[in-house]
């Protein structure tokens, strides 16, 4: 893994930057992949992206709030990048960026004729307009410059309302709206590279999207397999197989061949969960990610992690996520592109394939 090339991420920078958004792009992008598995499941991964901070020159300065910026390198000095993200720049409503940035201009060209993604974020799509790129393009911004760009820049066709908007041959221009788009910029980017699982990881992990209904729906469960006890460690091998089987606490205490108040007792005091909690907690964990990924309803979806009854488990899910499973699709399955989304499986094939 340490040979194989990431793809490489550039962050234009400038003094009108906002050193909010330039940070957090940073932190986002660095972590996905790699600390974002080892903080929710324990499992270190690898990260993403080769993230750089860039500049029109490679010295220190600060930027708008007197925020230190140390770029990674200067804009002559990268010949390549996968990705060039524009960061926001900070202009009055009533002036345009005319005659500046003509060295981020000329590189911005370069990397879009090499091949690269550019991105911008709020008023960083104004250093695309001056450059032409969105000439005849759909494009997002703040929506306090609209007259901006109806007056300065008018074959831009401005999207004033979208929070993304994707233009260009391979939809390889992608502008973001306002100042806080830029999570949905890193989620997008996320699943382009490195699949809609990490996207969905880094959302819960950092909380991206709405939050109005707390973080019971961002947290998910993530077991340890014990080792002190290995009745119980081979009980949780076992049922993370077969959690849609019937009657399952039973069945992993005659597979124990223990009572069932000895195993239930051995199970609380090694991994902290109720037997029949920690089952439903596997199951709904599984129907997660089925509403994530597949075009299944729910009732279908609650069947195939053993729930015969729909109320039953809309209600079990309501409780341990604070969402019914169709509010929880819309808010997470929206992170994969639909061209992506798997067919809608045959009703009759095993429940097992329905599984990531």
């Amino acid at each position: 893994m340490a040979d194989t090339k990431l793809p490489r991420i550039c962050l234009l920078t400038t003094p009108e930057t906002s050193a909010s958004l330039l940070y957090g792009l940073l932190d986002v992008l660095t972590s996905a992949g790699a600390i974002v598995p080892d903080m929710l499941q324990g499992a270190p991964g690898h990260q993403l992206f080769d993230v750089r901070i860039v500049a029109a020159a490679s010295a220190p300065f600060r930027c708008y709030g007197n925020v230190l910026i140390e770029p990674a390198a200067a804009i002559a000095d990268i010949d390549a990048a996968d990705v060039a993200i524009v960061c926001d720049m900070y202009h009055p409503i009533n002036q345009p960026p005319h005659g500046r940035y003509r060295h981020e201009i000329e590189w911005l060209k370069r990397m879009h004729e090499g091949g690269a993604i550019l991105a911008s974020v709020c008023t960083g799509s104004l250093l695309l307009a001056e450059a032409g790129l969105l000439d005849g393009l759909e494009a997002a911004c703040h929506w306090a410059y609209r007259d901006m760009f109806r007056d300065h820049y008018p074959r831009v066709r401005l999207r004033d309302n979208s929070i993304l908007c994707f233009a260009g041959a391979d939809n390889r221009i992608v502008t973001a709206g306002g100042t806080m788009s830029w999570q949905d910029l890193t989620l997008y980017l996320i699943t382009r590279f490195g699949g809609h699982k990490q996207a969905v990881l880094t959302a819960k992990a950092f909380l991206i999207g709405d939050r109005s209904d707390g973080q019971r729906s961002f947290a998910i469960m993530a077991p340890q397999t014990q080792k002190s006890d290995g009745v119980i460690g081979d009980s949780q091998t076992w049922i993370a197989e077969n959690y849609a089987c019937e009657n399952p606490v039973a069945s992993m205490a005659t597979r124990a061949g223990l009572t069932s108040r000895t195993f239930a007792r051995r199970f609380r005091a090694s991994t902290g969960y109720e037997p029949m909690d920690y089952v439903q907690s596997l199951r709904i964990e599984e129907a997660k990610q089925l509403l994530e990924t597949v075009e299944l309803g729910v009732e279908d979806v609650g069947h195939a992690v053993g729930y015969e009854d729909p109320t039953s488990f809309r209600r079990l899910f309501k409780r341990k996520t604070g969402l019914t499973p169709a509010a929880y699709r819309r808010k997470f399955a929206k992170l994969m592109p639909r061209e992506l989304i798997p067919s809608l499986p045959d009703k009759k094939s095993d429940k097992l394939a329905l599984q990531r």
